[in-house]
């Protein structure tokens, strides 16, 4: 029965790669030394030869000395900062290579192509496996190398599916150990994949693992189904060469905001929404088309504005509209601004820089222009100058090949801005429209519909959820009721229903009286002061429990001030003057005549700017300065605005539509350790909300926008109730009560309790790991709630637990979210750093006394709690084995096996704890005794382990002596001492230039010819382990 490990999943791939028509090479074939060398050593990760021969078939017409110093430069654009080089490669790569060529004196730029992306045929695709690159002596070896014409583009990190501790999460370490190892493979890298077996997902350079996404849809038709492999859609829904060309070329950005450098790869849902919204576009722009492109719906947070950047860059690369121009349109200055930075940030991808229009007038000239362009606009900008006659708005433009992006297109801008829409259309009579949104259009919509047609793509909310895109939202009603006397309630209830977001400002003279009396109750002062002192609380517990950031919603600016100043009575320290300062800000617009209380909240561009930086930065602030934990906003950055560490929305502002949904969405975007974002409703949105979701879900979208927190508390209640019933017979009742000695204690006899209930993994310990995994979840999710708080050190208890059993095991489950939480939840009085303490809480020292010393030893053998202090000596053994191993081939062996063979005997109960306890003792004593042995010996560390191969033939020990294989184990070690960079292990022409050296030091000292092939053959594989 073969057995699964992690080159069963290398070599599906392979078959994968192969089904797509991809050439095939062993990594050590093409290696220095290979018996198909395509490589001089192993610092070059390019395959020259493949590279050269690609060079002069795409540009025959280029001069040979063009083409080689085309091929120098791709070779040394490795050298340098790793992701600016990696931008330079990609440029390369999209771009091809401007070489300077002197012509009559007269400097001019040949470019010299190194791919061809209309004819995929014309390239060479190859996949290699066990890549070996070194660099400044670190020596790599990576699973799965991608290839396109000799260039290493793709890099796949696998792991064992049928291994517990095998985890995409781990294999996402490694690739980020590459980056910083072997830059030089790295620097060329367009996509990274990482895979169990189990799962897939892709990501690029920079990404965190929270941004690997699966890629669920080979055609972007069929989705990807629970029974489905999910490396066979990630390999060929993106490496099958043609989509593989087109990601390189149109789906990857880089983003330049001034300060930091980032990559952007597109996620499948992106990609497919780009080429449908493509097609819909060129047929609405060819003849006979409506010039109707149809409306891409995708979840708000699933990265709306850089598909958005992607579909531009497509459409202005694409023959067919020759050179178009993209005029980019929202209903809002802030959109505006907040799109124009994403496409000015990646403006490579668009091959020109997107322009801002100031004015009605700068918008006219821009768009007279003869081609070309990417403009953006407020649609309020398309208004009629007073000086021209009645009638329609002028022709601008009769360009067919203008199309419109319009962000956010819905019903209730187009009717309160009719006129522009008119006016629009009158201007660019021609022209596409295309229409992205976060939310659905009503099912009554027909005025979008009209102008925009139906939808071409939608994201929705629960596949953006299940591929990680975003975190689900959880609503939690915290109403403080308004004083208001009986017969007013009928005015305000209609008054609920009619005031929205923008009425304020868009309908101030219909509905001043209303807005008025409904703020005036609302902001009463008494109602502020209950407001701000209930959130507070529910934040400080809520912060107690997890990292991140809050918003709060104000109904006007009047109350955000007060509602500011109302918190800071209460926290007088989280003010600041100073705006990297204070724990907390009011965010808003101004004008001259505001009163002189608010103008120190009405900040300039760059002043607001700054805040929204701190906002946005999980490590704000630099040390000795106060986070920014709060931001007080009423309308500002409620759409669009992007701070991955918000968690929790306070509203308190009366909220509908798709203007409530965008809001509520400020808290989904994906960050570290963040489990969902929770909306907190101080003023009675609910009704909005459930009109909201019912809006959504005839509108086809599948997921609930907003779980109520009520069903998080299920799960934590649900999940508490198992976690006692497995604790039952185990009083942990002085966890709960006791002093900080007590919890110690009551933790060390919980975790020994769990270990004496059974021997494997199955079982008892695997259904407590779900049960914490789900605890640990929902109290993150429902925190702040009164339940979290009474079940508080119950929950702190379990998790503890779950992580000293974790610390124990080879597993080594405790993966970061996990001990995040855990740090956040755990009782100050257990540790000082509020991390579970394994040696704490088996009572030994920590760093006093070395392991395995004989004080350590003897320590583990008098803990009364022998399961848990067997799984402590177990693991502590099995790391100090496999270290040795390294080392130390024929000792590693020895002791693996006689740890083995005592762990299987007291699996099968043949021994009991207090007997196999004794065995790994003397084991323990064993090993470290074999810390000296080679002095002893008389020889080094080294030296000793070649001594060791040597002497594992007893007659060869007996018929030389132990001198003479000392002797010999000196000159091997030092041979291969000289030869170090050497990779033993897949070189075979140095593997047989090392036999030969061995046989020779053998017959010189006369070692029994008939036993040398057996010492060869340990020498060999003791020098791999040293050096490899």
């Amino acid at each position: 029965m073969t057995k699964l490990n992690e080159s069963t999943i290398e070599h599906h791939a392979i078959a994968l790669f192969k089904e797509l028509g991809y050439a095939y090479a062993f990594g050590p074939d093409v290696g220095p030394d290979g018996n198909q060398k395509e490589r001089e050593d192993y610092g070059e990760t390019l395959l020259l030869e493949r590279l050269r021969t690609a060079i002069h078939t795409l540009n025959p017409a280029v001069p040979k000395d063009i083409r080689d110093e085309a091929l120098r430069m791709v070779r040394n654009a490795a050298h340098g900062g790793l992701v600016t080089q990696n931008n330079l490669i990609q440029r390369m790569l999209v771009e091809g290579v401007r070489v300077a060529h002197q012509v009559d004196g007269e400097e001019r730029g040949i470019i010299v192509r190194l791919l061809d992306y209309d004819h995929p045929e014309k390239n060479d695709f190859l996949v290699v496996n066990q890549y070996t690159v070194i660099h400044n002596r670190i020596n790599r070896r990576a699973d799965l190398v991608v290839f396109i014409n000799g260039m290493p583009l793709g890099l796949f990190e696998l792991k064992n599916m049928a291994d517990a501790n095998a985890t995409t999460r781990k294999a996402w370490h490694q690739l980020q150990t590459y980056q910083a190892d072997i830059p030089n493979l790295m620097a060329y890298n367009a996509v990274l994949a990482v895979s169990d077996g189990l799962k897939a997902a892709m990501g690029c350079l920079g990404a965190p693992y929270e941004r690997f996404l699966p890629w669920k849809t080979i055609d972007g038709q069929e989705l990807m189904d629970r029974g489905d492999d999910p490396l066979r859609f990630l390999i060929h829904g993106i490496f099958e060469p043609r989509r593989f060309l087109d990601l390189l070329r149109y789906f990857i950005a880089f983003e330049d905001d001034g300060r930091k450098l980032s990559k952007k790869i597109a996620a499948y849902h992106q990609f497919h929404a780009a080429h449908k919204a493509l097609l819909t576009t060129l047929a609405a722009a060819g003849i006979g088309g409506d010039r109707r492109g149809g409306v891409v719906w995708h979840t708000q947070g699933s990265g709306k504005s850089l598909t958005m950047l992607f579909f531009a860059g497509v459409l202005i690369q694409h023959p067919a509209l020759e050179n178009p121009t993209i005029l980019m349109l929202t209903d809002r200055t802030n959109l505006d601004t907040q799109l124009f930075d994403t496409f000015a940030a990646g403006s490579q991808l668009l091959r020109q820089d997107p322009q801002q229009a100031d004015s009605a007038s700068d918008l006219r000239e821009l768009l007279q222009r003869a081609s070309g362009g990417v403009i953006f606009s407020t649609i309020q900008k398309f208004q009629k100058d007073r000086n021209e006659p009645q009638g329609k708005h002028p022709v601008l433009s009769d360009r067919k090949n203008i199309i419109v992006m319009v962000d956010e297109a819905q019903r209730s801008q187009y009717e309160i801005l009719d006129g522009y829409a008119a006016n629009l259309r009158a201007a660019l009579p021609n022209a596409t429209f295309v229409a992205f949104t976060g939310t659905p259009l009503e099912l009554d919509d027909r005025d979008t519909r009209v102008v925009f047609g139906d939808y071409i793509d939608i994201y929705d909310i629960q596949r953006a959820v299940e591929d990680g895109a975003t975190v689900p939202i959880y609503y939690e009603s915290r109403l403080v009721r308004l004083n208001l006397p009986e017969d007013q309630r009928p005015l305000i209830d209609s008054t609920f229903e009619e005031i929205t977001e923008d009425d304020e400002q868009e309908n101030k003279e219909r509905l001043k009286t209303r807005w008025a009396q409904l703020e005036a109750l609302v902001g009463a002062p008494r109602r502020v002061e209950q407001i701000a002192a209930d959130m507070l609380d529910h934040w400080e517990k809520r912060k107690s429990i997890l990292s991140g950031k809050a918003m709060i919603v104000a109904m006007s600016r009047r109350i955000a001030v007060e509602l500011y100043d109302a918190i800071i009575r209460i926290h007088p320290d989280w003010h600041s003057e100073d705006d990297t300062q204070g724990r907390i800000k009011v965010v808003m617009t101004g004008s001259a005549s505001d009163p002189i209380a608010w103008k120190p909240h009405i900040r300039t561009k760059a002043g607001n700017e700054a805040i929204a930086d701190r906002l946005k930065d999980p490590n704000d602030p630099p040390a000795g300065v106060q986070p920014l934990e709060i931001v007080i906003v009423r309308d500002m950055w409620l759409t669009g605005f992007d701070a991955p560490a918000l968690n929790t929305l306070y509203v308190d502002k009366p909220m509908r539509g798709h203007s409530l949904m965008q809001a509520i969405a400020r808290v989904n975007r994906v960050f570290t350790n963040k489990s969902g974002g929770l909306v907190v409703d101080y003023i009675g949105i609910a009704q909005d909300l459930k009109n909201a979701i019912a809006t959504y879900t005839r509108s086809g979208g599948k997921g609930n926008p907003a779980e109520t927190v009520q069903a998080a508390i299920q799960v934590l209640l649900e999940k508490l109730d198992i976690c006692r019933s497995i604790f039952h017979g185990c009083d942990y009742q002085d966890y709960l009560t006791g002093d900080g000695s007590k919890k110690v204690a009551t933790l060390r006899k919980a975790t020994e309790f769990i270990l004496s209930q059974e021997l494997t993994e199955d079982g008892l310990k695997r259904r407590f790991r779900n049960a914490t995994s789900g605890l640990r979840k929902a109290a993150t999710l429902a925190a702040g709630d009164d339940v979290v708080e009474r079940c508080r050190t119950e929950i702190v208890f379990f998790l503890s637990v779950r992580a000293t059993l974790d610390k124990t095991s080879d597993a080594e489950s405790l993966v970061e979210e996990q001990e995040y939480a855990i740090r956040q939840l755990i009782d100050q009085s257990i540790a000082p750093e509020g991390v579970v303490d394994l040696y704490a809480v088996a009572g030994l020292p920590k760093s006093e006394i070395s392991l395995l010393s004989d004080e350590f030893i003897q320590r583990i053998e008098a803990m009364p709690e022998k399961n848990l202090a067997l799984e402590m000596l177990r693991r502590l053994l099995q790391d100090k084995v496999r270290k040795e191993g390294k080392g130390n081939l024929i000792q590693s062996k020895a002791f693996s096996e006689r740890l083995e063979e005592a762990l299987r005997k007291y699996h099968n109960r043949s021994v009991d704890t207090v007997e196999v306890m004794q065995e790994l003792i003397e084991l323990a004593k064993a090993l470290q005794a074999l810390d000296q042995r080679h002095a002893e010996l008389g020889l080094s560390k080294d030296e000793a382990a070649f001594y060791d191969a040597l002497a594992t033939n007893d007659s060869a020990v007996q018929a030389m002596g132990d001198d003479a294989l000392k002797m010999i184990a000196k000159e091997v070690a030092d041979t291969v001492r000289q030869n170090t960079r050497i990779d033993w292990s897949i070189r075979e022409q140095a593997r047989a230039h090392l036999r030969r050296m061995v046989k020779r030091v053998l017959r010189k000292h006369g070692y029994p010819p008939d036993m040398q092939e057996g010492a060869v053959n340990m020498v060999i594989e003791q020098a791999e382990g040293l050096v490899g």
